[in-house]
C-alpha cells in the first residue's frame, strides 16, 4: 500500500516528491513506488456563501440577520476545484492505505488539508509531517519520525475556530452595514482596525502644534563644535537660552574637558521576513505590499531562487548551515560577484544572531536557494526584490563593522560642547550598504541628519588632549521645529499592523502580550490582502507615497461597532484561540460566545441613528441602471463607479502612468479615451498620447505602441476586478 502525501503548495510538493523519489508524473500528483505526492493550491475548501443555506439569505435584508447557521458548511472553491478533484481522486485510491498531512506546520495548514479531507469524507488513518523547512534532510527526517493526526486535532479545532468566528462577525457586520445605510460598506476584524490606526495618526497630526527649537554650532581650530546641554541635549526650545550662550562663548576660549575613543562594532540587520521585506521594497522603491508579494512568489515558484516568501521568522535552522555555500555561490551573477567569491574563500558558519531553531516558527527566513539565475530574465520589479534578499543574506555572512569612535568634549563659560569622529576601520557588512547607496538604492538622509544634531563626522579629528586650550570664533545659531508624524505609507501601516500594542486603548498587559506574541493583526500572508482591499473599496486612498482616510471611511469607523475597530478583539480572539489549541479550552464555548456577539452587532447597527453620506456623487448616471455614479481616488488613479454593487458598472477616469513630466519629471496621469487620450501632470503639463509616442520614438527610448496597448488592455482588466475581493461573490447578489 502507498501513503498520499497531501502539500500545501505545488513547489513544497515537489521537493517532497523529489526527496521520496515520486518522479511519475501525474495531472496535479507525482507517484512513486511508496508514495504519491500532491499538493493544494493555499486552500481548496472554504465556509460556503450564506446563500448556499437557502432562499432566506438569497437576498440582503436586515430581517434575515444574523445569519447563524446551526452548523457551518464547507464547499469547494470553485476557480480551484480542478485540483481538489485531483487530490480527492487520489485519496480514494485502493492502493493508498493512509494519507500523511504535509501542509504548513501550523494552524492555518492543518486548516487546508483538514477541510480538503472532511470535503471528500474519506476515512483512512492519518499521519502528520511536522517541519519547519524544507530542505531534503527536514523532509528525510520528519518521514522519519511523523506524527499520529490526532496530535493536531485541538490545533484544527482552534484553526476551524478562528475561520467560523471571521464569517459570523464579518459577513453579519457588514451586510447589516450595508443593508441598513443603502451602501457598499464591510467591516472586519483586521481591516477596521487598520483603518482605526490610520484614524488615530491623521487625529495626531491634526492635533499637533509645532514648537520651534534652537541650537548652537561654532568654529574652534578648524573644527565645528555643536552645543550641549546636560539638561535638554543639543537644542532647547528657549531662544532667549541660545542667544545668551552664543554671546558669552564667542570670542571666548574653552578647555577640552575629555577625550573618549571607543572600539565600537555595529551588526548586520536581521534576515528578512515578509512585512520587513515589504516595508523596504516600499520605502526604497515605491512598491506596494501587494506587488512586494507577487514578485516573491514568482520568484519563489517560477524560478525557485528564493525560499518560501510568506513567515514571520527572521532566523534559519541549523540544518541549513551546510548548504549556505552553495547559496552564496548562486548569487555570484549580480553586483555582489566579488563578496560572493571572498566569502566562498573561508568555511562558513551559522552564529546565533540569524540561525536559532527555537525562533522558527512555521517557515525560515527569506533567503536564496541554491539555484542561481541569470539577471536578465527578470523583470525590473523581480530584479530589484531579488537582489534585496540578496543583499540581506550576504550581510549576515560578512563580519561586523568594525570603527573607532571619538567623542571630545570642551567646556567654554560654563557651557559644553562636543564634536565626533568616526574612523572606519573594517568595513563588513556595510560594503553591502555602500554598493547599495552607490547604486541609488539608500537615501543618505537619516544619517546626515543624525550628524547634524550629535556633531559628528566621518574620518579622523585631529588629536586633542585634557586641558587643550581652544579659541572660539564665529557661532551659528540653528533652528528648526517640531515635526508631527508623518502620515502611513504602505511601510510604515505594515509595521503598525505586525505591532499594534500602541493603538490598543486597554491597558492589559496580557492582552498586549498576546497581540505580540500571535504576530499582530492580520498575518504576514494576509495583511498586503488587507491593505489592498481598503484600496480597492475606496476606504483609502495614496497621495504620493503617503496613505489617507477618505470619507468613506472614515464614516465606516463611526458606523461600525465600537468592538470591531481596536486590535483588542484580535488580541482576545488569539488568546482563546491559544487555550483551545492547548486543550485548556474548548471550542463549543468560545463559538457560543462569538454567536452572542454577533447578534449584538448586528443589534446595534439595526438600531443606531447614524447616517452615511455620499459625498462624492456626480451629476453623471450610470448607463446600465440609472443611477447616480461616485467618483472615487482609486490606488493608481481615478474612476466612475456605481452606487449600486448589484450593477457593478465601473469607467477609469485617469490613470497614474510610469511615464515622467518632462518639466517636472513627476509621474503623469493619463486621461481620456480613444484619439483624445493625453498626458496631464500636477505641473500644468499636458500632451497628447499620439504626440507623447512620437517625441519617443524620434527620442530612441520610452514606450512603443505595443508597449502603450499592453497598458491599456492592463487597464481595462484591472478596471473588470471586483472591488472587494474579500466579499465580491456576497455582494454581487446584493439588490439595493
Amino acid at each position: 500500500m502507498k501513503s498520499l502525501v497531501i502539500a500545501e503548495k505545488p513547489s513544497v510538493g515537489r521537493d517532497i516528491a523529489r526527496v521520496l523519489g515520486c518522479s511519475k508524473g501525474g495531472n496535479g500528483f507525482l507517484e512513486g513506488k511508496d508514495y504519491i505526492v500532491t499538493w493544494a493550491l493555499g486552500h481548496l475548501v472554504e465556509l460556503s456563501d450564506p446563500e448556499s443555506y437557502g432562499e432566506q439569505w438569497k437576498t440582503w435584508k436586515m430581517e434575515t440577520l444574523p445569519m447563524l447557521p446551526e452548523k457551518l458548511e464547507i464547499q469547494v472553491i470553485k476557480k480551484t476545484g480542478k485540483q481538489y478533484q485531483t487530490v480527492k481522486t487520489q485519496m480514494y485510491r485502493k492502493d493508498v492505505g493512509e494519507i500523511v498531512i504535509a501542509t504548513d506546520a501550523g494552524r492555518e495548514g492543518e486548516l487546508v488539508a483538514r477541510w480538503i479531507i472532511q470535503k471528500a469524507g474519506v476515512r483512512k488513518p492519518i499521519k502528520r509531517l511536522w517541519i519547519s523547512s524544507v530542505t531534503d534532510k527536514a523532509i528525510r527526517q520528519g518521514f522519519e519520525h511523523l506524527k499520529d493526526a490526532k496530535e493536531y486535532q485541538k490545533l484544527y479545532e482552534a484553526a476551524v475556530a478562528r475561520a467560523e468566528a471571521d464569517w459570523l462577525v464579518g459577513l453579519n457586520a457588514t451586510r447589516a452595514l450595508t443593508v441598513k445605510h443603502n451602501a457598499q460598506l464591510s467591516c472586519g476584524r483586521v481591516q477596521t482596525p487598520t483603518l482605526a490606526m490610520i484614524a488615530k495618526r491623521e487625529a495626531q497630526i491634526r492635533a499637533f502644534l509645532p514648537k520651534s527649537y534652537y541650537g548652537l554650532k561654532i568654529k574652534g581650530d578648524g573644527i565645528v563644535w555643536t552645543w550641549k546641554s546636560k539638561e535638554e541635549g543639543p537644542t532647547t526650545f528657549s531662544e532667549e537660552k541660545i542667544h545668551q550662550v552664543q554671546q558669552r562663548v564667542t570670542n571666548s576660549t574653552g578647555i577640552v574637558e575629555e577625550v573618549k575613543k571607543k572600539q565600537q562594532k555595529s551588526y548586520a540587520p536581521q534576515l528578512y521576513d515578509l512585512t520587513s521585506l515589504q516595508q523596504d521594497a516600499n520605502r526604497m522603491f515605491g512598491f506596494s505590499a501587494k506587488q512586494t508579494l507577487d514578485y516573491m512568489q514568482r520568484l519563489y515558484e517560477r524560478y525557485k531562487v528564493v525560499t518560501y516568501p510568506r513567515t514571520d521568522s527572521r532566523y534559519l535552522t541549523q540544518d541549513i548551515v551546510d548548504t549556505l555555500p552553495e547559496r552564496v555561490k548562486a548569487c555570484r551573477g549580480g553586483s555582489y560577484g566579488n563578496i560572493c567569491s571572498r566569502l566562498l574563500k573561508s568555511p562558513m558558519k551559522g552564529n546565533k544572531s540569524f540561525v536559532d531553531d527555537k525562533k522558527v516558527s512555521d517557515h525560515h527566513a527569506i533567503i536564496p536557494t541554491e539555484q542561481g539565475i541569470s539577471l536578465s530574465e527578470l523583470e525590473y520589479g523581480e530584479r530589484k526584490i531579488y537582489e534585496l534578499v540578496i543583499s540581506r543574506f550576504l550581510s549576515v555572512l560578512l563580519p561586523p563593522c568594525e570603527y573607532q569612535q571619538t567623542e571630545v568634549t570642551l567646556l567654554c563659560e560654563g557651557e559644553r560642547f562636543v564634536v565626533k569622529g568616526k574612523r572606519i576601520e573594517q568595513a563588513g557588512w556595510q560594503e553591502i550598504r555602500k554598493i547599495q547607496e552607490d547604486s541609488g538604492i539608500l537615501s543618505e538622509e537619516e544619517e546626515s541628519e543624525k550628524s547634524v544634531q550629535t556633531g559628528e563626522v566621518e574620518g579622523n579629528l585631529p588629536e586633542f588632549t585634557k586641558g587643550q586650550k581652544i579659541l572660539f570664533q564665529e557661532g551659528k545659531i540653528t533652528e528648526g521645529k517640531t515635526k508631527p508624524p508623518l502620515p502611513f505609507t504602505e511601510a510604515t501601516l505594515l509595521a503598525a499592523m505586525e505591532n499594534p500594542i500602541k493603538y490598543m486603548e486597554n491597558s492589559d498587559k496580557e492582552l498586549k502580550k498576546t497581540l505580540g506574541e500571535t504576530g499582530g493583526l492580520g498575518t504576514v500572508a494576509t495583511r498586503a490582502d488587507i491593505i489592498e482591499k481598503l484600496f480597492n473599496s475606496f476606504m483609502i486612498e495614496k497621495k504620493d507615497k503617503y496613505i489617507h482616510l477618505t470619507s468613506k471611511g472614515r464614516q465606516v469607523l463611526e458606523l461600525a461597532p465600537q468592538g470591531l475597530t481596536s486590535p483588542e478583539l484580535t488580541a482576545r480572539w488569539e488568546q482563546q484561540l491559544a487555550d483551545i489549541a492547548k486543550g485548556k479550552a474548548r471550542k463549543k464555548d468560545f463559538e457560543s460566545k462569538i454567536r452572542s456577539y454577533t447578534v449584538d452587532i448586528v443589534k446595534d447597527i439595526a438600531a443606531s441613528s447614524k447616517t452615511y453620506r455620499h459625498d462624492n456623487l456626480t451629476g453623471k448616471k450610470c448607463p446600465d441602471c440609472g443611477k447616480l455614479l461616485l467618483e472615487v481616488n482609486h490606488k493608481n488613479g481615478r474612476m466612475l463607479v456605481c452606487q449600486d454593487r448589484a450593477c457593478g458598472y465601473r469607467k477609469t477616469l485617469s490613470k497614474v502612468t510610469n511615464a515622467r513630466c518632462p518639466q517636472c519629471h513627476k509621474k503623469m496621469e493619463l486621461v481620456g479615451e480613444g484619439d483624445g487620450q493625453r498626458f496631464t501632470c500636477v505641473c500644468g503639463y499636458r500632451e497628447k498620447l499620439s504626440a507623447f509616442e512620437k517625441r519617443k520614438k524620434e527620442s530612441g527610448g520610452g514606450v512603443s505602441k505595443k508597449d502603450v496597448s499592453k497598458y491599456m488592455n492592463k487597464m481595462k482588466q484591472e478596471a473588470k476586478e471586483p472591488i472587494n475581493h474579500a466579499f465580491a461573490d456576497a455582494f454581487t447578489k446584493l439588490k439595493l
